[in-house]
């Protein structure tokens, strides 16, 4: 006797009506609609953290590149100070340490600018979710 009981008050409608399904499920989406797009922004803030760090990590790569290149310039003007002094070997070894420092620097600030590209800030993950619910939501298979 108590199961029968136990049933009507599990569901409020008729088992075959399928509008109940329907509203029940209207009312599932309005309560997890709120929870995913919160889950959504939350996965965009993560990225955008991520993407800020990268961009650090090239200012960084960028700025020791252009301190090594001021570097290398300093040598080579000292270099070229040599040259005109003594027109032998001192001055050719500073030419060639000059010039060394300078190709360490430039290949410094061309990591480093790889860093500012606009494809390593997109926010992949979230954008690839947002495309997910979206197509879930239209009903279309991934």
């Amino acid at each position: 006797m108590n199961q029968p009981m136990n049933r009507s008050h599990l569901s409020s409608a008729p088992a075959n009506d399928p509008d109940a399904s329907v509203g029940s499920l209207l009312k599932q989406l309005a309560r997890e609609l709120p929870l995913l797009f919160t889950k959504e922004l939350a996965l965009a803030k993560a990225e955008a953290r991520q993407s800020i760090d990268a961009a650090k990590a090239g200012v960084a790569a960028v700025s020791a590149g252009g301190a090594v290149m001021l570097a290398g310039l300093v040598i080579l003007l000292l270099a070229a100070v040599y040259g005109l002094s003594n027109v032998v070997a001192p001055w050719l070894a500073a030419l060639i340490i000059g010039i060394a420092a300078m190709v360490v620097g430039w290949a410094m600030v061309a990591v480093g600018k790889k860093q500012f590209d606009v494809d390593a800030l997109k926010p992949d993950h979230t954008i690839h979710s947002l495309r997910k619910d979206k197509d879930a939501l239209t009903g279309r298979a991934p």
